[in-house]
C-alpha cells in the first residue's frame, strides 16, 4: 500500500513538472515576441543634437565626426543623386562621366563623398571637406543643378589634393599646391570676397575656386596624389617644400 502510494505520489509531481515546464516555455515564447514587437515599433535613434542647434557650425561638426547620420548618404556614382526624393529628376548625364570619374578618384586615395541634409550646414554652405577622416559633404540644398553640384565636386575634391600635398592624405594638414600669384584674379576677388570674416582662409579657398570652376584641374592633381608623384608633377612653395623636407617627405 505503502509503496503504491509513492508511485502516486511520483506520477504527480511528474506531472505538475510536465506542466511547470510547459507553462516556462509558453511564457519564453511571450517574451520573446514581445520584445520583437518592442524592437519593431521603437523609433530609430535621433541625431544627437537639438533641434535649434541645426544650420550651425555645431551641426556640421556632429555631421564630420559621423555621429549625425540621419539623412547622409555616400555617394558612389552619380545615380546615388536621384536616389535623394529631391533630386530623384534631375537629369546630371551631362556631367555623368566627370562625377563618376572624380569619385573613383576620390577613393582611390582614401577620401569618401557624402550627400548630407541642409541642416547639417551654416546657411549658404555648399559644401565642406574633413582633413581628419578625408571625407567631403555635399549640401542636397545646392545639388539640383548639374554645374553648380560639379563644381562643387571639383571645389571640396581640391580641399582633398592639397590634403595631400601636405604631407599625403593620411594627415590633418592642407598646403596651397599652386603659388598664390599664378591664381587668375578673378578667383582671388571670389575668395576674397567670400572668406571676408576668415582672411587666413583666402590662400587654400581661392585655388580651389579656380578648381571648381576649371573642368580636369581637381581629376589630374588627384591621379598625381594616387600615383605618389604630387611633389614631382606640382613643384612645391616655398613655405610648403620647407614643411615637406623637416617632416621628412621630401629631400633637399
Amino acid at each position: 500500500m505503502l509503496l503504491c502510494l509513492n508511485f502516486l505520489l511520483l506520477l504527480v509531481v511528474l506531472f505538475l513538472l510536465h506542466l511547470v515546464l510547459l507553462f516556462l516555455s509558453d511564457m519564453k515564447k511571450i517574451i520573446m515576441t514581445l520584445l520583437a514587437a518592442a524592437a519593431m515599433s521603437a523609433p530609430a535613434l535621433a541625431d544627437p543634437i537639438k533641434e535649434d542647434e541645426f544650420f550651425t557650425p555645431h551641426a556640421q561638426g556632429c555631421m564630420l565626426l559621423q555621429e549625425c547620420t540621419d539623412h547622409v548618404q555616400e555617394l558612389k556614382t552619380v545615380s546615388d543623386l536621384n536616389k535623394h526624393e529631391e533630386l530623384a529628376d534631375i537629369d546630371y548625364s551631362i556631367v555623368a562621366d566627370e562625377f563618376n570619374s572624380l569619385v573613383r578618384s576620390l577613393n582611390a586615395v582614401g577620401a569618401r563623398v557624402f550627400l548630407a541634409d541642409m541642416r547639417y550646414f551654416p546657411v549658404g554652405h555648399r559644401g565642406v571637406y574633413h582633413t581628419v577622416s578625408n571625407n567631403f559633404f555635399l549640401n542636397v540644398a545646392h545639388m539640383h543643378r548639374p554645374g553648380t553640384m560639379m563644381s562643387v565636386m571639383r571645389h571640396e575634391g581640391w580641399h582633398a589634393a592639397q590634403d595631400c600635398m601636405a604631407g599625403t592624405i593620411e594627415n590633418n594638414f592642407i598646403a596651397i599646391i599652386h603659388n598664390q600669384e599664378d591664381v587668375p584674379r578673378m578667383y582671388q576677388a571670389i575668395a576674397k570676397s567670400a572668406y571676408q570674416s576668415q582672411p587666413k582662409a583666402i590662400p587654400w579657398e581661392k585655388e580651389a575656386y579656380w578648381a571648381g570652376h576649371t573642368e580636369g584641374m581637381t581629376a589630374k592633381a588627384l591621379e598625381s596624389c594616387a600615383a605618389g608623384t604630387m611633389w614631382t608633377d606640382y613643384d612645391p612653395t616655398p613655405m610648403t617644400r620647407e614643411w615637406l623636407v623637416e617632416n621628412g617627405f621630401i629631400a633637399k
